[in-house]
């Protein structure tokens, strides 16, 4: 039985009158004082569409990337073939391990590829429940969310997971052959770009917050502490050694991204007003 969202109230048209009169009125209809109103009948319609949106355009950028599949694939996985002993070779022992591999590949470029929109439905679905003058970060959010996912992406590519795989790669010996798996392989690679992709949106987070009044630089700088034994934590669960060097090359990051965005929450928080008869 399919769920059949009630007229939007907030989207009638403007009466002239208003429009003479010089009232602003922004994209979803609403006047410029006001936060829209949308029945919960509307918030599922609106997140069944932005989700269609976003997988479409998760799509387009799979089908861009099929073409260009062997270049993807050698980016990554060259570098990985290359810290091993001369002459080895990464292997695959499922005949449909190299085939899947290609599809994860596509997957993984496409949704790097299509962050942009992505990022631009999720700032869409929230938009109608913020005031007009909230509704001006959209490029901002969009923007930075990109270079957040992206950075924490090449960081996690150029950076930390080529150490982590040396350090893997390091316990080879007379005795002991490291004979990697192409699957493995991605699987760690994957978890820690999706990793960082994600940790990276730290600043953009804060910024937000703290515009919205809903965090402020004292409140993180007063729970510093408490701040970093969670980055240790969640760096010990999402990275593939849980302790060793990978541990380490995401704390030390996520740290000074926490004391980053401690600076854009004094920077760009939203102010307290002074309260009446408050004298300095």
């Amino acid at each position: 039985m399919a769920l059949v969202p009630f007229p939007n109230k907030g989207l009638q048209p403007v009466p002239d009158d208003d429009l003479a009169e010089g009232h602003d009125t922004d994209i979803d209809g609403g006047e410029d004082d006001g936060a829209g109103k949308m029945s919960f009948l509307d918030h599922l319609d609106e997140l069944r569409r932005r989700i269609i949106w976003a997988f479409a355009s998760i799509f387009g950028g799979v089908i861009i990337a099929f073409f260009f599949i062997n270049d993807i694939f050698s980016f990554i996985m060259k570098p990985l073939q290359q810290m091993l002993p001369p002459g080895q070779k990464m292997v695959y022992t499922d005949p449909s391990e190299a085939f899947m591999l290609d599809v994860k590949i596509a997957l993984i470029a496409g949704l790097i590829l299509a962050s942009p929109a992505v990022f631009a439905q999720l700032w869409l679905f929230i938009a109608p429940g913020l005031y007009s003058h909230e509704k001006k970060w959209a490029i901002p959010f969009i923007v930075l969310s990109t270079l957040g996912f992206v950075g924490g992406a090449a960081f996690s590519h150029y950076i930390v997971f080529p150490l982590t795989w040396r350090f893997f790669a390091s316990f080879t010996s007379d005795i002991l052959t490291f004979m990697p798996r192409i699957e493995p392989a991605f699987q760690v690679y994957l978890r820690m770009l999706l990793a960082f992709g994600v940790v990276f949106q730290m600043p953009t987070l804060v910024l937000f917050l703290a515009r919205m009044g809903m965090l402020t630089a004292g409140f993180m700088f007063r729970n510093f502490k408490f701040a970093v034994l969670l980055i240790v934590i969640v760096s010990a669960v999402v990275t593939p050694d849980g302790g060793g060097v990978s541990l380490v090359a995401m704390s030390v990051p996520l740290v000074g991204l926490y004391i980053f965005s401690i600076g854009l929450a004094w920077a760009f928080g939203k102010k307290r007003k002074p309260i009446e008869g408050e004298t300095a």
